[in-house]
Formats: C-alpha cells, structure tokens, sequence
C-alpha cells in the first residue's frame, strides 16, 4: 500500500483544517490582528486600548451565553487546565465528586486527586464512547463533569445532580471543547469553564470561566480561610479565583495576556454573536456534524464510534474504521493534500478518524472531507 494519493482539487474542501484542537481561524481575524498592529499589539494590558477589548469579551459572552442575573464573565491566565488547579485552590472546600469518560474528563479528577488539602474525591467512571455523570454523594461540595470529552467525542448533558444545589454544592462543568458549539443553559452550572482555541477560534493560554454567585462566594470563603490558624490549603497567586474576579471587573488579567489571542477572541465573538449568538453556532456544528455521521452510516467501512445517538458530539465527530482501512495512511494521504488533523486521540488507540465541526467550520467543507475520505479509501 501507498498514501501517495492525489486527490482531485476540485473535490477539495476550501480549508482544510478539522483538527479538535485549534479550530480554524477565519479571514476576518488575522485582519483584526493586522489593523491592532497600530494601537494593541505590545500594549499593556492595563492600558485602555487592552482592557477595551476585555470589555468587548465579557460583554459579547455574557450575551451569546445568556448569562443570569449575578452571574460573572471571569478570565485569567493559563488556558482551561490551569482552572482545574484554581477549582482546587479556591472553589472545592473538602471533597469533590467526578464524572470521567475519556482522557480529558478524568485529568481534573487526578489534580483533585493530588490536592493535598482536599479528601479523595468520589469517581464515576464511564467507559470510552459514553458518559457517566457523578451521582449524589454525601459530604461533596462539588460535582465536576465535561460538557463534551474531545478524546471520543461525546458529549454529556448539563444539568445539576438532583438534590446537589440543597446539598450546598457546586456544578463545575470543563467546557473547553463544548462551549459554543453545544447548547447549554449556564444556569445549571457554577462554573462553566474553557480555552478559547475551539469554538472560539483564538489561541490558548487563557481561561474563561462564567461563574455563579455562589461560586464568587465560595472563592472569597475559601481565601479568607487560608489566613486561619492551623489551615492547611494553601492558595498560590497565580491560582487566585478572587484575584482574577477582581482584575476581570477591571477588565484585565492578572499577568500579561497573548493580547493577539484577546484580538482574535474578541473579533470571534463579535461575529458569532452577529450570526445569532449560542442557537445559530449549536446548529451550525450540529448540521456539520450530522453529515458527517450520515456519512458514517451509509459507509460499507466506517461508522460512528460513539452508538449512542444522543451522546454523540456536535463539537467533535469520532469515526471508527474497518480493519481493512487504516486509518493513519487515510490521515497521511490527506494531509499530503492540505487536509490536515483528522487523526483520532492518540491514547484511545483506535482504528478512527476525529473531525472537529466548530462554527468556524463551513458545513460544505465537511460535505467535500467526505468525499475526499471516500477517495483516499479507494485509492490506497
């Protein structure tokens, strides 16, 4: 066999780039980068012209979200997995109970795990290609789940574990690779937390995090109690949720932002805001992403690798091969051909392909990948 396959051009899709990691960044963007030359790039970001487009972004996401009263749009340094050492510091108070079904969803779990003033955290584990939420528990203070596990391409409901909220307990949902792509009401959640390089198509390096006012109440809790005799939590700067609440009501991070990723954000969220905000961008991804596993399921040597219809993703469509097929010369072939990040996660170690569909991701270009797939199989 060959990957040396040459693939029609006019079968091609206009952008290549489905990876579940960056998303593609539109035209408009680097053109937004282009005329901030002049007056942001190199600014501090405690200056007007920085702290601006700040503005611009908790205001743009507080609309597309729908925030509720009392709710805040948060940001701080460190992209999404910074957040789960924050949640660590400052808004788990004793013991935490997690939902883990893939390799991202269990990673906040293990830094949990780790915390030395925090107790064993409770586990629900689920296995690869489903979701399991957390259940009820005694004496947690925090259930913690994905909106959308971007190593197999579900995605899980949002909704507070009955019995949680008269628990006293918070609902801390990552969704990193979920958060404009998937429908979500953000009042059943206390922190709703991601990186902006997805849907958002932007770069890392930041967290954002809408967060309730009980959370803001449990981090400022939290803070005050390290200054008490005997504590045993310790609350580096860096991981401070209250600092970074009060530096964003100032509009501006703690330390030095990528103000090129603030740039490409801000312009992002104007434009999906533009469109028709959260329910224009969910169904976008979702039409993208239901061609792709009808695809899948008129093939005679793929399918869906997740079988449950209402788990699968709308964010991050995972398509297992047949044996006969091998999925790493079908991903070489088309990135020979300007087709690039279609391999499946490297640690679930499966015959598959994984596409991201964020809105950023024209429909008719996903059309054209499977036809450009169908091609590759054929010619191998």
């Amino acid at each position: 066999m060959t990957n040396t396959v040459n693939i029609p051009t006019n079968m091609l899709p206009e952008d290549g780039r489905f990876g579940s990691g960056p998303s593609k960044i539109r035209p408009e963007q680097v053109q937004a980068l282009d005329a901030g030359a002049r007056n942001l790039l190199g600014t501090s970001h405690r200056q007007t012209p920085v702290k601006q487009v700040v503005g611009s972004i908790r205001e743009g996401l507080s609309n597309f979200f729908q925030i509720p009263d009392g709710y805040e749009v948060v940001l701080g340094n460190g992209g999404a997995s910074a957040f789960w050492d924050i949640a660590c510091a400052s808004l788990i108070t004793r013991k935490a109970a997690f939902g883990t079904y893939g390799s991202f969803s269990a990673k906040f779990a293990k830094s949990a795990q780790s915390a030395p003033f925090l107790e064993d955290p409770e586990i629900f584990a689920g296995k690869p290609g489903t979701y399991r939420l957390p259940e009820l528990t005694e004496y947690v203070d925090a259930y913690c789940w994905a909106h959308n596990e971007t190593s197999t391409g579900v995605a899980a409901p949002v909704k507070r574990v009955e019995g949680s909220k008269e628990q006293g307990a918070l609902t801390l949902i990552d969704a990193t690779s979920g958060a404009g792509a998937l429908n979500v009401d953000i009042s059943q959640t206390d922190a709703y937390y991601f990186s902006p390089q997805k849907a958002f198509g932007s770069d890392g390096g930041l967290w954002i995090a809408v967060l309730s006012p009980a959370a803001i109440d449990r981090a400022y809790g939290i803070a005050k109690s390290v200054s008490l005799p005997g504590a045993r939590r310790w609350i580096p700067p860096f991981l401070s949720l209250t600092s970074a609440i009060e530096n964003s009501r100032k509009d501006q991070t703690l330390n030095t932002p990528a103000v090129a990723t603030l740039v490409m954000l801000e312009n992002q969220v104007r434009w999906l805001n533009d469109n028709g905000g959260l329910a224009w961008a969910t169904a976008r991804c979702a039409r993208s992403a239901s061609l792709l596993y009808q695809w899948a399921e008129k093939s005679d040597y793929a399918q869906p690798f997740v079988s449950d219809e209402n788990a699968r993703s709308n964010a991050v469509v995972t398509i297992d091969l047949d044996e006969s097929i091998n999925a790493s010369q079908v991903v070489a072939a088309l990135r020979k051909n300007g087709i690039v990040d279609t391999n499946g996660y490297r640690k679930l170690g499966r015959n598959q392909l994984r596409i991201g569909v964020f809105p950023s991701v024209e429909p008719s270009d996903v059309e054209a990948l499977t036809k450009c797939v169908d091609y590759v199989a054929e010619h191998l």
